[in-house]
């Protein structure tokens, strides 16, 4: 099990950093919100994602070639799914206080959102699985993630 105090840093800052962009972009601002996601960030995420990453590089030991690309980017993909980010966007909404916010049309966004971003995904996704030593994954990940929580935080207004 990964769960180290570089991985609970990097969560932290990074995944804050991201929503904090996206929070004012929004006008949407709040220390609560701020400190739930760097609590997330360094507890769930920093947890979840590099014992996850570790998980596809076990599954996918004995394949090879293209097999083996496809689906460590698959596997990664579907880590990242529309639940994912559903939980994402609750979480935002629970430590901004925007409880009713949580619910089936929060849900409806985050598989648009997905759907919209799956070109982009799959491309990162490719890179980060493929390319990147284990150890960098949930840097690379948390940063693109990040990016991503800016375009989830923008996306319930895109796709209202």
């Amino acid at each position: 099990m990964k769960f180290t105090k570089q991985n609970i840093l990097k969560g932290a800052i990074i995944y804050s950093s991201g929503d904090t962009i996206a929070a004012l972009l929004l006008d949407e601002f709040s220390i609560y919100r701020l400190l739930g996601i760097i609590l997330i960030g360094a507890t769930i995420y920093a947890f979840e994602i590099p014992n996850y990453f570790t998980w596809i590089d076990k599954k996918t030991a004995q394949l090879s070639g293209i097999k083996k690309t496809l689906f460590k980017t698959s596997l990664a993909i579907l880590y990242f799914n529309p639940l994912w980010i559903f939980r994402h966007l609750a979480f935002i909404k629970l430590f901004s206080g925007n409880y009713n916010d949580i619910n089936s049309h929060l849900l409806e966004i985050a598989f648009l959102s997905f759907l919209v971003n799956i070109p982009i995904s799959i491309i990162a996704n490719y890179i980060i699985q493929n390319k990147m030593k284990i150890d960098w994954r949930f840097l690379a990940s948390a940063i693109f993630s990040a990016i991503m929580a800016i375009y989830y935080a923008l996306s319930e207004i895109i796709f209202k």
